[in-house]
């Protein structure tokens, strides 16, 4: 068997290293979605992620440097593919015969790509859902930062689509709106308790055909009467998307 040079050698080994370095990290991030969406990010130590993902500490801190840099890590390699896909479904809305009314449209825009599986599937949806109830400062800083610009870009949209409904009102609907997107991702599973698992929002498919029809009918009815609103007008607040 003839050897490899020492320079080839060396390639070779430093590829297969990489490779086996990726993989590593992917089974940390892995490991840290399922438990975090378990147990919160308080709720479970470095040491117990990566006992769960099969590594040691030390690579861990190699690749993510704290528990601090392992949970932005998990939420960044699906958030930014979520804002993306909302943006890219936004843009393609449009009054047009033969489609959906356009505020349906921008619904199904908003919710469909957290709630598909190209973007982390369940096991994400449930990560999102438990950091948004824990509501913690970097969990609110994570959305800010990976969401506020798409989900600026929603509410003005749909204001457009509304321009007769006050700002007041359209922000408690939407705020309604981002409970209910909430709620599904958390997924608790107390409605399939209660229905005997007739209404299951871990099927996307079920969820968004029952969602998108109801909370654009939310958004569409008239003005609310009799409504308090503040004096001066209020920036709504979009880092819980």
């Amino acid at each position: 068997m003839t050897a490899l040079p020492l320079e080839k050698a060396g390639e070779e080994a430093a590829i297969a290293g990489d490779a086996r370095g990726e993989a590593t990290r992917q089974r940390i991030l892995d490991a840290a979605q399922r438990l975090f969406s378990e147990h919160g990010s308080n709720g479970v130590s470095l040491r117990a992620i990566t006992a769960e993902a099969g590594a040691n500490s030390a690579a861990a801190n190699y690749h993510f440097g704290s528990k601090t840099g392992l949970l932005e890590a998990v939420f960044a390699r699906h958030a930014a593919g979520i804002a993306e896909e909302r943006d890219t479904m936004l843009r393609a809305c449009r009054e047009e015969i033969g489609r959906p009314p356009l505020l349906e449209q921008i619904v199904r825009a908003f919710l469909e790509p957290g709630m598909r599986g190209q973007h982390g599937g369940h096991g994400f949806s449930r990560f999102r859902g438990r950091l948004l109830a824990e509501n913690t400062e970097q969990t609110r800083d994570l959305y800010a930062r990976y969401f506020n610009d798409s989900t600026g870009q929603f509410l003005e949209a749909l204001q457009n689509a509304l321009p007769d409904l006050p700002a007041h009102d359209l922000h408690w609907r939407f705020h309604v709106l981002l409970g209910a997107m909430v709620y599904t991702l958390a997924n608790p599973g107390r409605i399939q308790v209660l229905t005997g698992g007739e209404c299951d929002p871990a099927d996307p498919d079920q969820a968004l055909d029952n969602l998108v029809p109801m909370l654009a009918q939310l958004l569409r009815n008239p003005a609310m009467t009799n409504t308090k609103s503040p004096n001066s007008p209020h920036e709504l607040n979009t880092n819980q998307a």
